[in-house]
């Protein structure tokens, strides 16, 4: 049985899921003695993508999405396939470096059944944190302090700094509410109950969501410090160079907020709080 099934989703970046999947096999696969399988799945790329993952990288599945539905529906395609007893997910903007042994997120998670998903550390390619590895769950108070600024006058108070939970040691492993779908690792048997990504969010808020169903079942989300990916952020996201699709996905990035809010806390408030939330999407996404 494959231990560990990698999956990366693209969307038009040849450049940079070949840069993710040269440092993949230089630093962790040519080392690893897990077995493993790495899957591409092309969410309908309308560049030599698939052509180029193809010829240089002949050991990589390919799924070709017939459309591009998102990065669950696009994740999924995946997901549904694996047969492993682990799964990661990984952004095509991603890089392994000498300290991202995945071994030791199998080895933590065998040894901790309770575990449903392990994130390592996600850094930025400035060598800060990537926030978005590492939050807590997006309560209409944890993101009121965020977008508020409350969170970055206040980073080590557990207050104020509830949806980045910037107040733990981040050099020690610990629970955290969510983490990235950029970089995150689930058990197999645990997805097979909590279920696989809701196809509903298109882009952002999915691994948010999917972490909170891992939790509600049961399971614990863990960050570990010890395994590090770098992440060159918004390669195929909200920094694409692309301007067009840039905007598109910006747009998708608060639009996400109303429907988890929707989804898990439209029935614990007054009506006017949706109002409320509306209203700051709505203003988001014209400013």
């Amino acid at each position: 049985m494959t231990d560990v099934t990698l999956i990366f989703l693209n969307y038009n970046t040849p450049d940079w899921i070949a840069k993710a999947l040269q440092s993949l096999k230089k630093q962790y696969l040519d080392q690893t003695k897990l077995k493993a399988d790495v899957v591409v799945v092309d969410n309908a790329s309308t560049d030599n993508s698939v052509a180029l993952i193809s010829q240089k990288f002949p050991w990589v599945t390919v799924i070709k999405a017939a459309e591009n539905k998102g990065f669950a529906a696009g994740n999924n395609l995946a997901l549904k396939r694996v047969k492993s007893r682990y799964a990661m997910l990984l952004n095509s903007d991603v890089e392994f470096s000498p300290h991202s042994n995945l071994d030791e997120l199998v080895f933590y998670m065998d040894a901790r059944p309770e575990i449903g998903v392990c994130s390592p550390k996600v850094l930025l390619s400035n060598g800060k944190l990537d926030p978005a590895s590492h939050r807590g769950e997006p309560t209409i108070w944890a993101s009121l302090t965020y977008f508020s600024g409350l969170e970055k006058l206040f980073p080590h108070s557990p207050l104020f700094a509830q949806y980045h939970q910037t107040y733990k040691d981040l050099d020690q492993i610990h629970l955290v509410d969510a983490c990235s779908g950029a970089a995150m690792m689930v058990r197999t048997s645990a997805m097979e109950k909590v279920g696989y990504l809701d196809e509903r969010f298109f882009m952002y808020a999915e691994d948010l969501d999917w972490c909170r169903r891992f939790r509600d079942h049961g399971f614990q989300v863990v960050y570990h410090p010890e395994v590090i990916v770098i992440h060159h952020k918004y390669k195929s996201g909200r920094g694409h160079q692309d301007t067009q699709l840039s905007k598109k996905t910006s747009s998708h990035f608060y639009q996400t907020m109303l429907q988890y809010f929707d989804k898990h806390y439209q029935d614990r408030y007054p009506f006017f709080v949706r109002w409320a939330v509306q209203g700051f999407v709505w203003w988001k996404t014209r400013s």
